[in-house]
C-alpha cells in the first residue's frame, strides 16, 4: 500500500524556510500537553511567536502549570459525557475562540484533536495544521480533518479510513512511528516522583489509566477494567498508581478502599512515573503507547475499537491485549527495549507546511 509520506529532508528544508510567525496553538485535553511540549520550545527557538489557548478539562490545566507553558483559558468547560452537553459547549467555544483569535493576525494555528481551532481557523481564514492518531473519533475528525489544510498522522493509519474523514491524500502528512517516540526522545526520568508518591521500589509498581468514559467514542462499560483495579489493590507485593481522568473517577477509585491503589490529587510526571513503572495498564491509548516508546511493558483494556496504531502494536507483540483479568504478570521488571530516538523537528515542519500552498 502507497501512502503520501513526507521525508524527513524535505520537511526540515520546508521548515528552515518559514520566516518568524505567529502561531496559535489549542490544547484541550491532558496528553496534548506532551505532544506540544517540544513543538513550542522549537518554535520558540526558530524566533516564532507563540500563543496558546486552553479549556478546563481533566489535568490540562495543571500540566499546562507542570511544565511551564502560558496559556489562556478561553470558552466554556468540558461538555460532559452527554451529546447535548457536547454541542451545547463546542457552540460556546467556537464563539469564544473566534472572538479570542479574531483580531490577533495569526499566521498558522496547530492543534492535535482540538476541531474548534480548524473550524474557527478556517472562518478567520488562517491556515491550520490538525494532527491526531485515533482515527475512529468519527465525528471530530471530520470536523477538523474538512477545515484543516493539514491532516498530519502517523503512517500506520490507512489512507482509505482518512477518506472518510474529510482528509484527502493532498492535505494529509505523515510521520514514521509513534507520537510518544518524538515527545519523549531523550526523555529522563525523575525518580524523586516515587518518592513524592509515597511509593516503595521494593514493591511491584504498576501505573493505572482510567477509561476515558465521557469520549463519544467510548461507550462501552468495562468491567474488566475493574476487576484489574481489585486484583492490584489487594496484592500486598504491589502499589498501583492509578490516574484518573475526572475529579468523579477520582472519588469513586478512592470508594473502593482498595489498600494497594495510590491515587494522586493532583497531576503528576506521568512521564517518569512510567519509565519507572513495572508494567502500564491502560483503557485509553496515550499513556500505553508512552510505555511502549520508554520499553515498558504495555497492556490496553480499552473496551471501544482499536486504531491502527494499536493494531500494528499489538501485532508487533509491543502491546498486549488484556482480555482476563490475570492475563498479566505482577513482577519487577529487570530490563528494558532501547526507546526509539525520533527528531521532534519532523513533527514541526509537517505542522508548519500548513503555510505552503
Amino acid at each position: 500500500m502507497c501512502f503520501r509520506c513526507v521525508p524527513v529532508t524535505a520537511a526540515r528544508q520546508a521548515g528552515s524556510r518559514v520566516n518568524r510567525v505567529r502561531v496559535w496553538v489549542d490544547v484541550s485535553n491532558s496528553p496534548q500537553v506532551l505532544f506540544f511540549r517540544p513543538l513550542l520550545r522549537l518554535l520558540g527557538e526558530r524566533g516564532h511567536e507563540i500563543e496558546v489557548t486552553t479549556r478546563e478539562y481533566a489535568q490540562t490545566l495543571e500540566l499546562l502549570a507542570l511544565h511551564g507553558i502560558p496559556n489562556r483559558v478561553v470558552g466554556p468547560k468540558h461538555g460532559g459525557a452527554g451529546a447535548w452537553g457536547k454541542g451545547r459547549a463546542l457552540a460556546g467555544r467556537l464563539r469564544a475562540l473566534r472572538s479570542f483569535a479574531g483580531d490577533r493576525s495569526y499566521d498558522v494555528a496547530f492543534s492535535h484533536a482540538s476541531h474548534e481551532l480548524p473550524l474557527v481557523a478556517r472562518s478567520l481564514g488562517v491556515p491550520s495544521a490538525y494532527a491526531f492518531d485515533y482515527e475512529f473519533a468519527r465525528l471530530q475528525h471530520t470536523l477538523g480533518c474538512t477545515a484543516a489544510r493539514r491532516v498530519v498522522v502517523p503512517d500506520a493509519i490507512p489512507q482509505g479510513r482518512l477518506d472518510r474523514l474529510g482528509a484527502r491524500a493532498g492535505k494529509v502528512r505523515r510521520f514514521p512511528g509513534l507520537e510518544e517516540e518524538y515527545y519523549l526522545s531523550g526523555f529522563e526520568p525523575d525518580p524523586s516522583v516515587l518518592e513524592r508518591l509515597g511509593l516503595d521500589s521494593r514493591n511491584v509498581l504498576a501505573v493505572v489509566r482510567t477509561p476515558p468514559e465521557v469520549s463519544l467514542y467510548h461507550r462501552h462499560g468495562n468491567e474488566l477494567f475493574a476487576n484489574v483495579l481489585g486484583r492490584l489493590g489487594t496484592d500486598a507485593e504491589v502499589q498501583a498508581v492509578v490516574l484518573p481522568r475526572t475529579g468523579e473517577q477520582r472519588e469513586a477509585i478512592r470508594l473502593l478502599a482498595l489498600p494497594g491503589l495510590v491515587v494522586p490529587e493532583h497531576a503528576v510526571d506521568a512521564q517518569s512515573l512510567v519509565a519507572l513503572s513495572d508494567l502500564v495498564i491502560s483503557a485509553g491509548g496515550t499513556m500505553n503507547r508512552e510505555a511502549v516508546a520508554l520499553g515498558v511493558p504495555a497492556y490496553t483494556t480499552f473496551a471501544g475499537r482499536l486504531g491502527a496504531v494499536d493494531e500494528a502494536l499489538i501485532a508487533d507483540g509491543r502491546l498486549r491485549p488484556l482480555r482476563r483479568v490475570d492475563d498479566f504478570e505482577l513482577v519487577k521488571r529487570t530490563a528494558s527495549s532501547e526507546p526509539a530516538q525520533r527528531d521532534p523537528a519532523l513533527l514541526l515542519d509537517l505542522l508548519l507546511s500548513a503555510l505552503d500552498t
